[in-house]
């Protein structure tokens, strides 16, 4: 039992001395001690920066052209009927020999107003310049204000510091505290 007294009494002078001594790490000039603590926030200010977010508008117009007109088929229908309409009427009005020229003269004019009775419409079309559908497309400058952080000030043990945080932090915020000897 004399043995375990003694290492026990020895054990005990070495806790006892490491504690008056200040713990491990006293008196060595690179041991910091260092905490978290809150301080107080003073002021808040935004930060923005202008940014260019350029944006995509398109308008629609109608553009004619005058060297591409619209085409198609001329049809030849409203001639023939109108000559053949023409010439039985002038068959009817001339007598003897003029009867023939009249009726000659009554296809004619029955096939030109035939054509132009039935293609009116394309000829029309034929010296009317083409509009088409244009779609025109550009950019335009949006500037905006982007929100980049916070200059915040802030108060700890009596002195006030200032830094850029990219977050809100509030009416307080955490602090490391690092304490070394002078």
């Amino acid at each position: 039992m004399k043995k375990l007294d003694i290492v026990l009494a020895v054990s005990l002078i070495g806790i006892a001395a490491t504690v008056q001594a200040g713990g491990p790490g006293r008196g060595h000039p690179h041991h910091n001690a260092s905490y978290q603590d809150w301080a107080r926030v003073t002021h808040v200010q935004p930060q923005y920066q202008r940014v260019n977010v350029p944006v995509q508008q398109c308008t629609t117009e109608t553009v004619y052209d005058d060297r591409g007109y619209r085409g198609g088929d001329r049809s030849l229908g409203g001639a023939v009927i109108g000559g053949v309409a023409g010439g039985v009427i002038g068959n009817q009005v001339g007598k003897g020999n003029g009867r023939a020229a009249a009726t000659a003269v009554g296809a004619v004019v029955g096939a030109i107003v035939g054509d132009r009775i039935d293609n009116d419409g394309y000829r029309s079309a034929q010296h009317a310049p083409y509009g088409r559908e244009v779609q025109r497309c550009y950019s335009v400058d949006q500037w905006e204000n982007r929100l980049t952080g916070y200059n915040v000030t802030y108060e700890y043990n009596g002195r006030q510091y200032t830094r850029f945080m990219t977050e809100h932090p509030g009416r307080r915020m955490r602090v490391n505290v690092s304490v070394t000897p002078a």
